[in-house]
C-alpha cells in the first residue's frame, strides 16, 4: 500500500461460514488489520465466520487492532491442536475424529471398501447423540476462551451471529449481548457432527442453511454502505462434478451459498428501482457490494478438508486469505465509500 496518509473509511465485514477454510478469512481480517485508515463498523458472520468475528471483536475490545490479531491467532492455534488437547481423553491425531468415538473399525472397514473418509462414513452412519457419555463439542473450549464480556463490549464494531431454528427452518441473527458462547457454538453446529444447541428452549444448527452470512443486520442506517463479503464457498466451478465425492462437496457448496445469492439478488433488485426512480433515495440503503475471495484456492480443498484443521492446512489458508484482501485492497481500496466492486447486474442476468 502507498505510504500516504488515507482518508478513514468505515466498512462493514460479513463472514461466511465453512469449518476449518475459515483460516482464510482469518488471514483475511489480519490484512485488514494493517490499515490504520480501515474502520470496521460492523461484522456479521455464521459458523466459522462467527467464531472470527467474535475473536475479532473481543480482541479489538481489549486491545485494538494488535488485539484482535493475537485473539484470532490464538483461537486458530486452539483449533489446530487437535483433538487430544480440545477433548480430553481423546489421543487421535485427527481432530474431527472426536466428533465420534470409537472410530478404530470405521476407519478400518471405510479405507478398505469405500471412497470416503473416516469422518465421511461415521458422519453417515452415526448420530452425535449415538455416544453420551462420551460425546462432547470440541469446539467448545476454543469458544469458552473468547472473553464474552469483551464479545458484547458496546466499543468496537458490532457483532452478529447467524444460527438456523432447528424447529423451523428460520434464521435467527443474535446481536449485542445476545452474542453468547452458545449462540456462537450454535451458529457452527453441523448436525451431523455436533448436538443441536439450545438457547431459550429452542434448538439450534448451523446458520449456514439459512444465512451465510446474514446480511440484513448490515442494512441499519447508521451503519456503512459497504458491505465487504469474505467468501470461503466458491460461486463457480468451471468443471462439472462426476465422482460421488466431487458431487456432494459441490451440493454442499450450493446450498451454503444460496441464501446469500438470494440476499444479493434483492440488493440488486434494489438497487435497480433506485436507479430507475421508482424508490426515493434515502428511502431504502442503496449497498455496495464488495468480495474478498480467493477461488482457485479453494476449488482445490472439499468438504473433507472442512472438517480436517491440520496446522499445514490452516497456515496455507491464512497466507491465501492475506494475499487475497492485498489484492483487493490494491485494486479497491479507493472504491470503498464510492462505488460497489461486484456487478450484481451481471451476476444475475
Amino acid at each position: 500500500m502507498a505510504a500516504k496518509a488515507r482518508k478513514t473509511k468505515r466498512i462493514n465485514l460479513a463472514l461466511q461460514g465453512g469449518g476449518a477454510h475459515g483460516a482464510l478469512t482469518w488471514g483475511v481480517l489480519d490484512r485488514l488489520l494493517d490499515e490504520e485508515w480501515l474502520d470496521v463498523a460492523a461484522i456479521s458472520g455464521t459458523s466459522a465466520g462467527a467464531l472470527n468475528g467474535a475473536a475479532f471483536k473481543a480482541g479489538y475490545a481489549a486491545g485494538g487492532r494488535e488485539g484482535a490479531r493475537e485473539t484470532l491467532a490464538t483461537l486458530w492455534d486452539t483449533v489446530g491442536r487437535g483433538a487430544s488437547d480440545l477433548v480430553p481423553g481423546f489421543a487421535q491425531s485427527d481432530w474431527a475424529r472426536a466428533f465420534f468415538y470409537p472410530l478404530d473399525m470405521a476407519i478400518s472397514v471405510s479405507e478398505a471398501l469405500l471412497p470416503f473418509t473416516p469422518v465421511d462414513l461415521a458422519a453417515q452412519m452415526f448420530s452425535p447423540y449415538d455416544w453420551a457419555p462420551f460425546w462432547g463439542n470440541p469446539l467448545e473450549p476454543a469458544v469458552r476462551a473468547l472473553d464474552i464480556d469483551n464479545v458484547c463490549a458496546e466499543g468496537g464494531p458490532a457483532l452478529y451471529v447467524a444460527a438456523t431454528n432447528a424447529h423451523t427452518g428460520k434464521v435467527r441473527v443474535f446481536g449485542g449481548a445476545e452474542v453468547t458462547h452458545q449462540a456462537i457454538m450454535a451458529s457452527a453446529c453441523l448436525p451431523t457432527f455436533f448436538r443441536a444447541v439450545e438457547i431459550d428452549g429452542e434448538s439450534y444448527w448451523d446458520g449456514g442453511y439459512s444465512a451465510n452470512p446474514a446480511l440484513f443486520p448490515l442494512y441499519d442506517k447508521g451503519l456503512p454502505d459497504d458491505i465487504v463479503i469474505v467468501s470461503l464457498n466458491p460461486l463457480y466451478r468451471p468443471v462439472v462434478p462426476e465422482t460421488s465425492q466431487e458431487i456432494l462437496n459441490r451440493i454442499n457448496e450450493i446450498s451454503f451459498n444460496a441464501a446469500l445469492l438470494s440476499d444479493l439478488r434483492a440488493i440488486a433488485f434494489v438497487k435497480r428501482l433506485l436507479a430507475q426512480g421508482v424508490i426515493e433515495h434515502g428511502a431504502m440503503k442503496d449497498v455496495l457490494v464488495h468480495i474478498i475471495s480467493d477461488d482457485d484456492t479453494m476449488r482445490e480443498l472439499s468438504a473433507r478438508t472442512k472438517m480436517a484443521p491440520n496446522a499445514a492446512l490452516l497456515e496455507r489458508l491464512f497466507k491465501a486469505g492475506r494475499n487475497a484482501a492485498d489484492r483487493f485492497l490494491r485494486a479497491h481500496c479507493d472504491d470503498l465509500g464510492e462505488r460497489a466492486t461486484v456487478d450484481l447486474q451481471a451476476m444475475f442476468r
